[in-house]
């Protein structure tokens, strides 16, 4: 039987092989389809190349640092297979593999963080790597494997176009310091890998001091037999000349402050504040003078933030109108990944955290509750009031009386006398806030602030530098009607129950001052210690209590929940919004960092003899609210 296959007599065709004919061939199937070889020649997805690279670089970093310090590791099976990858630049340059080991180190959490400063380093290093691959080892495996990746760098070089981070002088003196450490501790290393080869048996103190004098170039106590000795002293050589390097480098690069509030920006925030500052007690503290802050196209609404440890940390809901809150929140998004910064928001509140989640697709989780006193709701009589009653009555029996002023109404002197004990009377080199502090007292621009004073005439009060002032309790304007508590600080010899004395006092002059909702401290955690001590807890629920319990020792967890208790308020959830789950831990170490409870600061003595230079606006952060705002005008 004759087939054809043109023409009418197609039909013909029996169907397996009219199907063969005029189907796909298995030629096409194979280019069309999502094949291995094809899936192998595009390379892998855009936007997972940071992080590929960034491990990279990771993994060849320990290995060459484990090839420069162990010498039977570079003799080794494992050895052999990695000189493959870039930065194993030979088996018997010590030296070398040990300084390109930390280099990589040291860049791959700039690439995995997309920085553009460290894809450009790692396009100069690795043809670099390429070329003393080919030249020391003719490695030809070695050389394309270099070469790859830098093709791959270069082909997604979009990827990486973060800006770099605000930094300082004082980058290069945190840098000289942990290096220097790491650089002492690795070569300290270095000189106890070769027991085999070093002569007699020096000390503990002898090798430390032939670290420190090999990271100097000079020849030490400690003696080597054969070429061990060159060794050790080129592999110390290159962890002080990587140390001074750095150092040196970070010191005379171009400085990058971080963003502050300008003139401008404190003027738009307070028009904003005078519309829309009754929606969130934490409004206020918006002006803090330490957060930049990004304005929607409409300049309708903001969001202020501040950037610790690569984290942007916004506080509170943000400032402004409602309907323009995404505009606000767009743009900060927007400078999140401009600069690479992980985005999180603390204590931002119900409405606040929908329209956070909902505009980014971030999660959110209940970090704690608010304290909020409705002034018409609040008397002393009752049983309920009973201890906070009996200590207001004993003091005042003491011979303290109390003062509830806003700031307008009070003298310079007495201002500065305010400040000055607020300050000494603090307890912490540091200032403690972020989220719920000002950071200032007194500040001319914020007139409408709200002082409570504590004061006891007695034998000492004239010898004092405070007079008779005993407590202060400053609040800042919440709306027109409202006012949020900022801090509390009371002489230590005081007697006990100032803050309780002036809590009740600010309540009860609050009609006169027209506030009718008083925001008292933030509580963290307050839902699972109030429901952990409640009859019929899970063992999961009084873990977790008796965890919040045994942290308090250090942070006010518990103390706070029971002082705020004490006046009755109605509880405000609050929230952190965040990522992924695995940003958790980074964004509570930035956040413990902002409220000063953990400090990479300089010791006092030396942030007072080096002060701080004058706030400037970071010169990389975009403002385009700004600018829409200037070309209206």
């Amino acid at each position: 039987m004759s087939v054809t296959l043109d023409g009418d007599n197609s039909g013909s065709v029996p169907g397996p092989v009219r199907k063969f004919a005029h189907g796909p061939s298995p030629v096409r199937k194979f280019l069309r389809g999502p094949s291995p070889v094809r899936k192998f020649v595009r390379g892998p997805r855009p936007e997972s190349v940071p992080t590929l690279v960034g491990t990279a670089c990771t993994v060849v970093g320990l290995i060459d640092v484990a090839a420069g310090v162990f010498p039977r590791f570079r003799h080794s099976r494992m050895h052999t297979l990695a000189e493959v990858l870039p930065g194993a630049l030979g088996p018997f340059a010590a030296a070398l593999s040990l300084s390109a080991g930390v280099l990589l180190l040291l860049l791959a959490h700039g690439l995995k963080r997309r920085k553009r400063r460290a894809w450009r380093a790692a396009v100069v290093l690795l043809p670099a790597g390429a070329l003393a691959q080919f030249a020391y080892r003719h490695s030809v495996i070695g050389t394309l494997v270099s070469l790859v990746l830098c093709l791959l760098l270069v082909r997604n070089r979009g990827e990486f176009a973060a800006l770099p981070d605000p930094r300082s002088r004082w980058r290069a003196l945190a840098n000289f310091v942990l290096l220097g450490a790491g650089s002492l501790a690795l070569g300290l290393v270095v000189v106890s890998a070769h027991p085999g080869r070093v002569v007699g048996s020096p000390s503990i103190a002898d090798r430390l001091q032939h670290v420190l004098y090999g990271m100097l170039g000079f020849e030490g106590p400690v003696e080597y037999a054969g070429d061990t000795s060159w060794t050790v002293a080129y592999s110390l050589g290159a962890l002080g000349l990587l140390t001074a390097v750095t150092t040196i480098y970070l010191a005379f690069r171009p400085e990058h402050p971080a963003a502050r509030l300008t003139e401008d920006d404190e003027v738009r925030l307070r028009a904003l504040l005078e519309k829309h500052g009754g929606r969130d007690s934490l409004g206020h503290f918006a002006l803090r003078r330490d957060k930049g802050v990004v304005f929607s196209p409409s300049g309708k609404a903001a969001v202020c933030y501040r950037v610790v440890s690569g984290v942007m940390l916004a506080s509170g809901d943000p400032i402004g109108d409602v309907e323009a809150w995404p505009g606000a929140i767009e743009r900060f998004m927007d400078e999140a990944r401009a600069h690479s910064w992980t985005p999180a928001v603390m204590g931002c509140g119900e409405t606040g955290g929908e329209v956070w989640t909902r505009e980014t697709g971030l999660d959110a989780l209940e970090l704690g509750d608010e304290a909020v006193v409705d002034v018409a709701d609040f008397s002393l009589a009752g049983r309920a009031m009973r201890n906070v009653r009996q200590m207001v009555k004993r003091i005042e029996r003491l011979g303290y009386e109390t003062r509830v002023r806003r700031v307008s109404e009070i003298g310079d002197a007495e201002l500065a006398r305010i400040r000055r004990a607020a300050d000494d009377w603090r307890g912490t080199d540091n200032e403690r806030g972020f989220s719920m502090a000002l950071g200032r007292i007194g500040d001319p621009a914020d007139g409408d602030c709200v002082i409570a004073t504590a004061h006891k005439a007695d034998e000492h009060a004239d010898d004092s530098p405070y007079g008779d002032l005993k407590a202060v309790l400053h609040f800042v304007p919440w709306g027109h009607d409202g006012m949020s508590l900022d801090l509390m600080r009371r002489d230590r010899s005081a007697d006990p129950g100032m803050n309780e004395l002036l809590i009740v006092a600010a309540l009860q002059a609050a009609p006169q001052l027209s506030v009718e909702r008083v925001s008292l401290n933030f509580a963290m955690f307050r839902s699972a210690l109030a429901r952990g001590e409640k009859l019929g807890a899970g063992p999961v629920l009084r873990t977790w209590r008796g965890l919040l319990i045994f942290l308090s020792r250090w942070f006010q967890i518990e103390s706070l929940y029971k002082f705020n208790a004490k006046f009755r308020p109605r509880w405000e959830p609050r929230f952190v919004v965040y990522r992924t789950a695995r940003d958790l831990p980074r964004i509570s170490l930035a956040a413990m960092q902002a409220e000063g409870f953990v400090s990479l600061a300089l010791p006092r003595p030396f942030a007072r003899r080096f002060p701080a230079p004058r706030p400037r606006p970071c010169a990389h952060t975009t403002a385009p609210g700004r600018e829409q705002h200037a070309r209206a005008a």
